[in-house]
């Protein structure tokens, strides 16, 4: 049991279980006294059939997905030979034998199990093994096992997308998620779920918005369609992705898939990215002797996650003829078979018109799931309402950032330009100054030329000529505004004047304000 050796699994069909099975049938059919018979020790219990010392792999049946302990018909004739060769008598080939189509075309390891003790060993891999071929039959996008997911109505399906910089893969600018579960619609008699209702995020990394701009294919950071966006640090991100999945996975285990489906469109870019930030799945060992040979590494993702590409599930239902006869949106022409759509061209084939920007990450997980929802059952899945319409933005520009700091001017203020303040030389600024500052929604600044003088006060010119959000802030003082300005500089001077013993200037004394 301990010699790993590899062999190709073409030609390992017979389970070997069934073998011994099909004989006992075969004899109680043809009423043949095998307990009588000097070979009939051999077929006492299926551990002395073992002691013939088989060579077996496992391997998981294409169609029905499960696990089996096989071996080849080049040994059952050795068995046979066997059984001629020391008894003297001759065993028929049986054809009622379990013939399975292997799933896998790598190699397997070979083993050679010869007592009852050895075949528990091996058996016990046939959990494992079976969930891998699942998570690769699903993966790529196989429609009956893809289908299990969705009609067991006990999963969790989870759409990411992330948006990255076309210059650096490695430079997320956002990540949007979109989420059902299914088990706990279910469970309170909510079915099907409805998209309104999916658990819904989308994240914007602040250290690029509005700073990387992607020429080629342009993103849409602001122009999330179904809720609000989030601005959030860049080391952040993983932590914020990591928490998410756990509040939606179940344990891992070895015997059965975990209760999260991941699922984007075109995922193999996105599973790059959760590898760069340390979270992703390491596979689960296919056999219990492989493992002994592994790093223990644990995963972030749950290992016994299933992974969806509803890119590769609708190729596979298009090559099955299970979507009709289709147009390629590009040429006109029919579509080819193996030919794989866009998430825009997929929800345009289900004749969906939803009014969201997509390469928004946010709006591409959510519907993507939509989509997904749609191919598992067109006739009652909801078209999702768009809750926030935003504008277009035109390719190759900046969305339009809601950021206080990206509209209002910024000058700073000096250090001792507050109210109740002092300046360096022991004069605080009037009241009319303060009023000026205030009423105007500008923070003004000392001139740089006159230090000596701190109550002059203007913008300074490097802060209007370098920064045009400034400029257009320092523009927008109409005329009226200006005349306020004055008007509140008199009245000023006026209220410190009658506070004081001096009596009022004649010429103060007659002023009309108009």
């Amino acid at each position: 049991m301990g010699d790993f050796q590899l062999v190709d699994p073409r030609g390992w069909e017979y389970d070997l279980h069934s073998v011994y099975s099909a004989y006992m049938g075969h004899f109680q059919h043809y009423g043949i006294p095998w307990y009588e018979r000097s070979w009939g020790v051999m077929f006492e219990s299926f551990d002395e059939f073992l002691t013939f010392s088989w060579p077996v792999i496992v391997v998981t049946d294409s169609w029905t997905g499960r696990a089996h302990i096989v071996t080849r018909m080049t040994s059952i004739g050795a068995f046979l030979k066997m059984i001629k060769t020391r008894f003297g008598e001759t065993l028929p080939n049986v054809d009622n034998i379990l013939k399975i189509s292997p799933f896998e075309a790598h190699q397997r390891p070979l083993r050679t199990v010869s007592d009852w003790s050895s075949y528990k060993k091996v058996f016990a891999t046939l959990p494992a093994v079976t969930q891998a071929a699942y998570k690769v039959r699903v993966k790529s996008g196989e429609p009956k096992a893809v289908r299990e997911l969705w009609e067991k109505k006990d999963k969790t399906f989870l759409a990411i997308d992330f948006e990255w910089s076309e210059r650096n893969a490695t430079s997320c600018l956002e990540w949007g998620y979109a989420a059902v579960r299914c088990g706990h619609l279910d469970a309170v008699g909510t079915w099907p779920p409805s998209p309104d209702n999916y658990r819904k995020g989308h994240y914007i990394v602040a250290e690029y918005v509005d700073k990387l701009v992607n020429k080629h294919q342009p993103t849409f950071p602001w122009a999330y369609a179904f809720g609000d966006s989030q601005v959030i640090p860049k080391a952040k991100l993983p932590q914020i992705i990591q928490a998410i999945i756990s509040s939606l996975a179940s344990p891992s285990s070895d015997s059965q898939p975990n209760t999260l489906v991941l699922v984007a469109h075109g995922i193999h870019g996105d599973l790059q990215r959760l590898e760069e930030m340390k979270i992703s799945a390491f596979p689960v060992p296919v056999d219990v002797y492989a493992a002994q040979h592994t790093l223990n590494i644990t995963p972030e993702i749950p290992s016994n996650a299933v992974i969806i590409d509803t890119a590769a599930f609708e190729r596979e239902l298009f090559n099955m003829g299970l979507r009709g006869p289709m147009q390629d949106m590009k040429t006109g022409k029919p579509r080819k078979p193996g030919s794989t759509l866009s998430l825009g061209n997929l929800l345009a084939s289900m004749k969906v018109n939803v009014q969201c920007a997509l390469h928004n990450s946010g709006n591409d997980a959510m519907m993507c799931l939509f989509a997904l929802q749609k191919l598992f059952d067109p006739e009652n899945t909801k078209v999702p309402m768009v809750q926030v319409r935003q504008p277009p933005v035109p390719p190759n520009t900046y969305g339009v950032s809601p950021s206080p700091t990206m509209m209002v001017p910024s000058v700073s203020l000096q250090p001792w330009v507050n109210y109740g303040g002092s300046s360096p030389s022991g004069s605080s600024p009037s009241p009319s100054e303060w009023r000026r500052s205030t009423a105007s929604n500008h923070n003004l600044s000392g001139d740089e030329g006159r230090r000596g003088s701190p109550n002059y006060f203007n913008f300074r010119d490097q802060d209007v000529g370098t920064n045009p959000h400034r400029l257009s802030a320092i523009s927008t003082g109409s005329r009226e505004s200006r005349r306020l300005s004055s008007l509140t500089d008199e009245m000023g001077y006026r209220r410190d004047r009658s506070s004081s013993r001096e009596p009022l200037d004649r010429s103060m004394r007659n002023l009309t304000i108009g």
